[in-house]
C-alpha cells in the first residue's frame, strides 16, 4: 500500500504542481527544471526523511544509495532492453564527471562513519546549487523553452483550471506523505520479520518501491525514442538522490552511520556508475539491448546478494 501511494501520490503532486505552476505564468523550462524533476525523487527524499524522522536513520540513508544503484542498473538496464539508449558525449563530459563529485562528496562525508547535521546541509546546499546551475546551463543552450518542450504534455498540462491543479498537487503531497509513512512502518516490520537489517531492506526494496517513478519514466521516454530523456533523467535523478535525500537523514537524525554502506554499498554504487560509462564507451555511443541485460542482471546479483549475506 505505501508503494502505491507514494507512485500515485508522486504522480499527482507533479501533474497538479506542474498546471498550478503554469497557470501562474512559470515558464515550462523552470517547471521542467524543478517540479518535474524534484517530482520523481520526491518518494526517496520523503522515505528518507520520514526513516529518519522515526529512527530508522539507517533506511533512509540505505534508500538514497541503493536508489542510485537500482537507477543504473535496473532502471536504464529496462529501458536499454525497450530501445537502445544513446548517451550524449555532453553527459559523459559534464553531468556524469559532476555525478561523480558528488559520490565523492558523500562518501568523504560519512568516512568517519557519523553524518552530522551540518553535512546534511552542506548537501542541501549543493542541491540548490545544482538546481541553479541547471537553469543557467539550459538557458544558454536554447534561449528560449526548447528544453522543457522535450517534457510529455501529461508532465506538463498546457491547460489545467487552478482548482483541479491545487486539488491535485495536494491529494498527491498527502499521498505522497502518508504512503511514505507506511512504506518505511512496513519497511521497518518486514526487516525485523525477515531477519535481516534496516539497511537492507532501504537498500532494496525501499530503494526499489521509490525508484518506480524514475522507471515509468525512463522506460516512456526510450519507448517513444527519447533516449536522452531517459539517460538524462537516471543521471539527474542520481544527483538528487546524492544531495537532496542523503541530505536529509543528516539533517533530521544526524549520528552513526553504518559501516557496511562505506566499505560495501558506496563502491558498489561508483562500480555500476563506471559500468555504465563502459558500456557506453563505444563507436555509436550507446547502450544496447545486450548491455541493458547486463546492467538488469547486474541488479538481480546485488539485490539478490544482500538479502542472503553474501555481501
Amino acid at each position: 500500500m505505501g508503494f502505491i501511494a507514494v507512485v500515485w501520490g508522486a504522480d499527482r503532486f507533479v501533474y497538479g504542481g506542474a498546471g498550478l505552476a503554469s497557470n501562474l505564468g512559470i515558464s515550462r523550462l523552470v517547471i521542467g527544471l524543478t517540479i518535474v524533476a524534484f517530482g520523481t525523487s520526491a518518494p526517496e527524499m520523503l522515505v528518507s526523511g520520514m526513516a529518519a524522522a522515526s529512527g530508522s536513520r539507517a533506511m533512509g540513508i540505505g534508500n538514497a544509495v541503493g536508489s542510485n544503484i537500482t537507477n543504473v542498473t535496473l532502471v536504464l538496464g529496462a529501458a536499454a532492453m525497450v530501445s537502445p539508449l544513446t548517451v550524449h558525449s555532453r553527459l559523459l563530459i559534464r553531468e556524469i564527471p559532476l555525478l561523480f563529485v558528488a559520490m565523492a562528496v558523500g562518501w568523504a562525508f560519512l568516512y568517519d562513519l557519523e553524518l552530522s547535521r551540518a553535512e546534511g546541509f552542506a548537501l542541501m546546499a549543493g542541491l540548490f546549487a545544482l538546481v541553479f546551475w541547471i537553469g543557467i546551463e539550459a538557458r544558454k543552450e536554447t534561449g528560449n523553452d526548447e528544453l522543457a518542450a522535450s517534457f510529455e504534455d501529461d508532465d506538463i498540462p498546457s491547460s489545467l483550471p487552478t482548482g483541479k491543479a491545487v486539488a491535485s498537487f495536494s491529494i498527491g503531497l498527502i499521498a505522497l506523505l502518508v504512503g511514505s509513512r507506511v512504506l518505511v512502518w512496513g519497511g521497518v516490520s518486514l526487516a525485523r520479520g525477515l531477519g535481516v537489517s534496516e539497511l537492507i531492506i532501504g537498500l532494496t526494496l525501499v530503494a526499489l518501491g521509490t525508484s518506480l517513478p524514475e522507471l515509468a519514466a525512463s522506460v516512456a521516454a526510450a519507448r517513444r525514442g527519447e533516449q536522452d530523456i531517459a539517460v538524462g533523467n537516471v543521471v539527474g535523478s542520481n544527483l538528487f538522490n546524492l544531495l537532496g535525500v542523503l541530505a536529509l537523514p543528516g539533517i533530521i537524525a544526524p549520528g552513526a552511520v553504518d559501516r557496511a554502506i562505506i566499505v560495501r554499498d558506496f563502491p558498489i554504487m561508483v562500480g555500476v556508475t563506471l559500468l555504465l560509462v563502459v558500456l557506453a564507451r563505444n563507436k555509436r555511443s550507446h547502450i544496447g539491448h545486450k548491455r541493458g541485460i547486463t546492467l538488469v542482471i547486474t541488479f538481480v546479483i546485488y539485490f539478490v546478494a544482500l538479502f542472503s549475506g553474501f555481501v
